[in-house]
């Protein structure tokens, strides 16, 4: 398989934001870009929801939320959005589920949360949400799993998680729902474990083979779990560091790869953008290790390609498989994360939580 020369990516500068804003959420709906909520330069959970048109490189103001806030999950339904929990203008979590008809431009009010949550990791399977995890109020983790019927407008429970977190990773292949990661208060969780929808039980994998904060996470075409680089936490004389690993769980073998089938990052990065490009994994921005004790902001960016759309030996040669550099971005790319024990907002490098 022939990777795409450096030449055939570009970084093109679009339309910036009505204001500026962090911890929104994206949502894509009939193949038009939703972005919701956020929080201002103040740190204020805000409402608004804007509309990215390719056609006019511009954004385009939409009603705006009858709830303002911040990290909150979002799931698309047809032409529906489906906003869920978050945090509110009072630095809280949130009960709160409304739900915003794109072809009407409606807001309705549905039915809320059992309790109020942040940090919840939600997907859609037949006409019905499926809402992890979360932390409450009492900055706790949640094990709940909840199921959202659109029709019915009703919350239902679900076989709780054997690992409580919030923040994790999700994906759904076919009848299983997998949860990777999160977090529990300041520690990133290494449990991975699967739901099946038809038989209503857990199942626990192997798991993640390393706890890495702000790692890239993708899951390909062939269904893999890819963890990308990270922070690898630090604990008594050792102190945090940069990583460049990456690991990749085949769903098919229910078994992570060995190190000498994959092929690592080309720069010890965390924090970073990662996603699936024309079946390549493309990572961009985030901190570098540039000294011992402080990350810097990078503007880098690379591309791995392989067979099965994924990573590869290192073995294979270049042009069929391997990491490769991409243009610069224009500026610096770094995902802020808000503090669930503050009302501030960490600085580069700061551990979530702390």
């Amino acid at each position: 398989m022939a990777v795409p020369s450096a030449h055939e990516f570009h970084w093109q500068s679009l339309a910036r934001l009505s204001s500026g804003r962090v911890y929104h959420t994206l949502s894509e709906v009939g193949g038009q870009m939703y972005m919701l909520g956020g929080c201002d330069a103040a740190g204020r959970p805000c409402p608004t929801v804007e509309l990215y048109s390719p056609e006019g490189d511009r954004w385009i103001s939409l009603p705006s939320m009858p709830t303002p806030r911040a990290g909150a999950a979002v799931a698309a339904f047809g032409k529906q959005i489906l906003v869920v929990g978050g945090v509110g203008e009072d630095q809280s979590p949130l009960k709160v589920v409304e739900i915003y008809n794109t072809e009407e431009g409606r807001w309705r009010k549905r039915s809320p949360l059992r309790e109020a949550l942040m940090g919840v990791s939600i997907t859609v399977k037949d006409g019905r949400a499926l809402a992890v995890g979360g932390m409450g109020a009492d900055l706790l983790p949640r094990n709940i799993l909840q199921q959202y019927d659109f029709r019915k407008d009703v919350w239902a429970l679900l076989p709780p998680m054997p690992t409580p977190r919030y923040d994790a990773n999700t994906n759904l292949l076919d009848n299983k729902l997998y949860v990777a990661g999160g977090r529990q208060c300041k520690r990133s969780v290494k449990a991975f474990e699967m739901y099946d929808t038809d038989t209503r039980s857990w199942t626990t994998l192997p798991m993640l083979s390393s706890k890495c904060s702000y790692a890239g996470v993708i899951w390909d075409a062939a269904g893999r779990l890819c963890l990308l680089g990270g922070l690898r936490q630090g604990g008594g004389h050792q102190s945090s560091k940069f990583t460049k690993n990456v690991s990749i769980f085949d769903t098919h073998r229910g078994a992570w790869l060995k190190s000498d089938e994959t092929v690592a990052l080309k720069t010890k990065r965390a924090d970073f953008a990662a996603a699936v490009l024309r079946d390549r994994m493309v990572v961009a921005g985030g901190l570098a290790d540039s000294s011992r004790c402080r990350g810097d902001l990078i503007r880098s960016s690379a591309v791995c390609a392989g067979h099965s759309g994924g990573f590869s030996s290192p073995e294979e040669k270049v042009g069929e498989a391997g990491s490769h550099d991409l243009p610069p971005m224009h500026g610096l790319l770094h995902r802020r994360q808000r503090s669930p024990s503050s009302s501030g907002w960490s600085q580069p490098g700061a551990q979530l939580g702390a």
